[in-house]
């Protein structure tokens, strides 16, 4: 009986339950357990797989760039952050308040990591998360309009919770960009959507996070061609 119902969780995909059974069953330690006891360590550890499961595929559908945390965060950088701030954005409110927030400065002082760690925080907190720099997004959208796949593509971003647009807006928009980017704003402005998460090295609006080195550095190659328009 007892092999039979271990058989009957593995169909029923209840893997890590029924690991936790055999183990309950082999270790005398449980023994000394309450019933409930014994039932809430099996369904904790069906319950932390699943979520793990669930996280393992918020981060797959993220693509991120980056394998970065806000954990991780050199706070010692000379780059401006303010930890009180970060950290506050940490805990996601903004993304179930439907805000959006905006990462700027010079390059080089980690903008796309901090995106990256952002949107990893929000994929462990239950959100889903999309990354994507915006010139290959522009480009994948318009193979989209030649296959028949733009709808479902722009279907897909509105229902992600948090969008990350990396080197947005470097060089001016051509039409069909700016169109682009009205679907998906409009998309992304009904109810039922996301928020969005845009880092780029100069200007902007929305919730603002602003990365400067102590010491500000100039590029002549790249800074100065990243103007909004």
């Amino acid at each position: 009986m007892t092999q039979a119902t271990i058989d009957k969780m593995h169909a029923m995909k209840m893997t890590s339950l029924a690991e936790a059974f055999e183990r309950q069953i082999r270790s005398p330690e449980f023994a000394g357990l309450s019933f409930e006891e014994r039932v809430g360590m099996m369904i904790d550890a069906e319950h932390d797989a699943r979520e793990q499961r669930k996280l393992t595929r918020r981060l797959q559908w993220a693509r991120l760039r980056h394998q970065a945390s806000l954990e991780d965060v050199d706070w010692h950088s000379p780059r401006g952050l303010d930890r009180q701030v970060v950290l506050s954005l940490g805990r996601c409110a903004w993304i179930g308040d439907r805000q959006n927030l905006l990462l700027t400065g010079p390059t080089g002082v980690g903008k796309s990591w901090l995106a990256c760690a952002f949107a990893q925080r929000a994929c462990r907190e239950g959100h889903s998360a999309y990354y994507a720099r915006a010139p290959r997004l522009h480009q994948d959208l318009a193979v989209a309009r030649g296959d028949g796949s733009y709808g479902r593509v722009l279907a897909r971003l509105a229902k992600t919770e948090l969008l990350v647009l990396d080197d947005f807006a470097l060089t001016p928009l051509k039409d069909q960009e700016r169109r682009d980017l009205l679907e998906i704003l409009e998309d992304r402005h009904e109810p039922a959507s996301g928020q969005g998460l845009a880092r780029r090295d100069r200007g902007g609006h929305a919730r603002r996070c602003d990365l400067r080195p102590a010491r500000p550095r100039r590029s002549p190659d790249r800074t100065q061609r990243r103007v909004a328009t």
